[in-house]
């Protein structure tokens, strides 16, 4: 990795951290039930949204309760996501005619985007109408994100309270989310992108004339090309923001209508972190504690930023293979250097897979290059992210949530180690949270390699792979790691568009969102219901580089064990392969 490039990605990190970090002040304000600032002034949307739906905001809920109203509200979305899909030919707002999807990839993407996943099996503008774009994906990428929220507050609340019986209302808190905070960043955003040459048109798609006219396959002369259009920039808003990812066009933010100039990639590839960040610092507000807010997210940097070098500097140094050929993959004033297949020269190696590591340390998933052209190194990195647990800032509130049960494992073994029962944030860890807290770690691990392990050992899983060896394994566990961990993003080179795949992965998504948040909400009802104890002389400091180091090292020790034998059969092989002159 070069000097420049870890001066860019420091400045990057001190920029997004800046903003990230006063940004969780209103985040927690929100959680608490306050009106600061700009809510003051969106309060009466509030209101009119809890008389629409006959809301009680102030009526709180058991976590019972609180889990069921989140499962019926997720179901729900689900059934009318399936039902826009499936009506597209006949419903409005769908200039090019496109017909409804089948009922495997219908499922599939209505599972995806209602579990903030976003994994896509098809070509946004050549699959889904204006119609289905904006009102049933736009409109999940809002209230998937504002439900993690909402787990997340109920979280808080277990530690903040004591010997109490409910968390607050599921229905309040993704309201709020989703009025007080994912809207209003989300209409900044989408008028930054317009600015940029972001479309926003309900306008069918544009034929313009070709400046060098050419041939397609059959020798016919081509002089015209279909330019797909449609509201793009509101989306690509709320799909960064609230660590969707997806793509409104098939080559997602690679396409010069999502992500046209280096500011919108600047801009967009903030705005995927901004908020994991942003419940970050919120957690400590809430429990009045900024030190365990610090520690959190020093402990998401100590593994964030290797990672992110380590896909970088692969990318940098470029391919061996290519060496051999002659080409020149130096950087000079003519080109920025590396390994560029499958990259936008506008972009370069650097942007590429700072993108990369961004988007699946942030179970984001959409992609500014092709991952599937990485290098095996390259491309090992944002596989590591994923599998992980996307906790490693993670999703809007889950990757917080998800790390607070990285953070209970921690406490547990540092209690057997000194013959104490431990504590967390004043809070004693017993038998149910550990058991609860297990079940969400290893819960998304058993979907990934039972998943994978079923694709790659019958016949109607292979037949979609691509690429024979070590690098269509590769393809095929990075899959099954995007939709285990609830992030989105593809390897490409597998065709994910039948049956079993959308199945499989379907399932993999369920799994790895409620599998998760259920259990999260069970420990925050748990925790409420017991009594604050105040720090003794034994208890562990859990804001310090210790309790830092501890969690660290439980969060890479579950990977490692859980997923370095596949990996050493797909990316590290295949490296080796690459290095030493094997064949691929």
């Amino acid at each position: 990795m070069s000097l420049e490039s870890s001066w860019r990605l420091l400045l990057f990190l001190a920029v997004l951290v800046g903003v990230g970090w006063p940004l969780g002040k209103h985040l927690a304000s929100i959680g608490e039930g306050k009106n600061p600032g700009l809510a003051r002034w969106l309060a009466p949307l509030e209101r009119a949204i809890y008389r629409f739906g006959g809301v009680d905001p102030a009526r709180e809920m058991t976590w019972k309760q609180y889990a069921l109203a989140l499962l019926a509200f997720q179901l729900v979305g689900v059934v009318v996501l399936y039902a826009l899909q499936r009506l597209q030919g006949v419903l409005p707002q769908n200039p090019a005619g496109l017909a409804g999807t089948t009922p495997d990839l219908a499922f599939n993407t209505a599972i995806s985007f209602v579990t903030n996943t976003n994994w896509q099996s098809y070509g946004g503008e050549t699959t889904m109408s204006h119609l289905v774009q904006a009102i049933g994906l736009g409109v999940q990428n809002f209230v998937s994100a504002a439900t993690g929220i909402a787990v997340f507050f109920a979280l808080a609340r277990g530690f903040q309270r004591a010997s109490s019986s409910t968390l607050g209302n599921f229905w309040a808190d993704m309201v709020r989310s989703t009025v007080h905070v994912l809207l209003p960043l989300s209409v900044v955003l989408a008028l930054a992108l317009v600015s940029q040459g972001v479309v926003q048109t309900l306008e069918p798609a544009a034929t313009v004339q070709l400046l060098e006219p050419t041939t397609d396959s059959a020798g016919a002369a081509v002089t015209e090309q279909t330019l797909a259009l449609g509201p793009a920039a509101s989306q690509i808003a709320i799909k960064q923001l609230g660590t969707n990812g997806g793509g409104f066009f098939n080559v997602n933010s690679a396409h010069p209508f999502e992500n046209p100039t280096p500011l919108s990639n600047v801009l967009e590839l903030l705005a995927i972190l901004l908020l994991p960040v942003a419940c970050c610092a919120a957690f400590g507000r809430m429990l009045l504690d900024g030190r365990q807010s610090r520690a959190l997210l020093a402990t998401m940097l100590l593994i964030f930023v290797p990672l992110s070098v380590l896909a970088i500097g692969a990318e940098e140094r470029g391919n061996p293979r290519f060496d051999a050929l002659g080409a020149d993959q130096t950087a000079s004033a003519l080109q920025s250097g590396g390994n560029l297949e499958g990259k936008e020269v506008r972009f370069g190696a650097f942007e590429s897979a700072l993108w990369s590591t961004a988007t699946t340390a942030a179970s984001n998933g959409s992609v500014n290059s092709m991952h599937d052209s990485f290098t095996p190194l390259g491309g090992l990195a944002p596989m590591v992210l994923m599998q992980l647990g996307e906790v490693v800032f993670g999703g809007v509130g889950s990757g917080l949530y998800g790390l607070v049960l990285f953070a209970l494992i921690a406490v547990f073994l540092a209690g057997l180690m000194v013959g104490r029962t431990p504590e967390y944030l004043g809070k004693k860890i017993e038998r149910f949270e550990v058991q609860m807290a297990s079940l969400g770690i290893l819960a998304p691990c058993f979907a990934v390699l039972v998943g994978t392990a079923l694709a790659v050992s019958t016949a109607v899983g292979r037949a979609s792979i691509q690429d024979p060896g070590v690098h269509g394994f590769s393809e095929v566990l990075y899959a099954f790691s995007s939709a285990g961990n609830n992030n989105g993003s593809a390897f490409a080179g597998l065709n994910a568009n039948v049956p079993f795949y959308n199945a499989a992965l379907g399932l993999a998504m369920l799994i790895a969102r409620y599998l998760v948040a259920l259990p999260v909400i069970a420990i925050a009802g748990s925790l409420a219901a017991k009594k604050s104890i105040p720090p003794s002389a034994g208890t562990l400091p859990t804001h310090g580089a210790l309790f830092v180091g501890l969690l660290v090292g439980v969060v890479l020790l579950v990977g490692a064990l859980t997923f370095l034998p596949s990996l050493a059969i797909g990316p590290i092989v295949e490296h080796l392969q690459m290095t030493s002159g094997g064949g691929l």
